[in-house]
């Protein structure tokens, strides 16, 4: 069984249920996906297969990709990524992966992304700090106040929240539920929303219960 498969979100939408009710999903172009390599548990230490989304011109690849993903003989790929697969028997290498093959309609799965960068934030925005008064003339209200420890230790804390970058990161969610597989046009509707922008590389995995 492929324990996952690889996608682009396109955006948000929403569809109607049976009763009627708007649900708001997001939607993700699931390949197709092609398998270019197996890592085998005697040779690689475990069982995976490495998916290939995107195809690319072959002018654009490096010299050792071009080696390595000829092998499978379906063209070049911008975005290799593996998945886990317990029967490595029942996959052949160049074989196609469609999302109606992982995954069923209802089945709760998790999708991993990188975060929209949001840049330079506050302590505010960024950890959801309350602020300084913002009464009594008070002219300071969106920064951090005090970071100090007093004489012992005497230093500022390793760890401690701060001003900085905010999102850009590799962010997971759990119990995302499939609302429904489009197969002919290879778009799966995920319920609610999916970390990463627009046309952003997403990893769609099994939830183990």
């Amino acid at each position: 069984m492929i324990k996952g498969i690889l996608g682009m979100k396109l955006g948000m939408s929403q569809i109607f249920n049976e009763n009627g009710d708007i649900i708001p999903v997001t939607l993700i172009q699931v390949g197709p996906c092609h398998v270019i390599q197996k890592k085998v548990k005697d040779r690689d230490g475990y069982d995976a297969l490495q998916l290939g989304l995107v195809e690319k011109k072959e002018s654009r690849v490096s010299k050792p990709d071009k080696g390595h993903q000829a092998k499978a003989g379906k063209g070049f790929f911008y975005n290799l990524r593996e998945v886990g697969c317990d029967d490595l028997t029942a996959v052949e290498v160049g074989q196609e992966i469609k999302a109606a093959e992982v995954f069923a309609k209802g089945e709760k799965i998790k999708i991993t992304g990188i975060s929209k960068g949001k840049g330079f934030a506050s302590v505010i925005r960024r950890h959801g700090f309350g602020g300084l008064p913002a009464s009594h003339g008070s002219l300071i209200l969106n920064e951090t106040g005090s970071i100090g420890t007093t004489t012992s230790p005497g230093k500022v804390i390793k760890g401690k929240k701060m001003p900085g970058h905010l999102g850009c990161r590799q962010v997971t969610v759990k119990g995302l539920k499939v609302v429904d597989i489009l197969e002919e046009k290879n778009l799966i509707a995920i319920k609610g929303a999916v970390p990463g922008s627009k046309g952003q590389l997403v990893i769609l995995k099994k939830q183990e219960v």
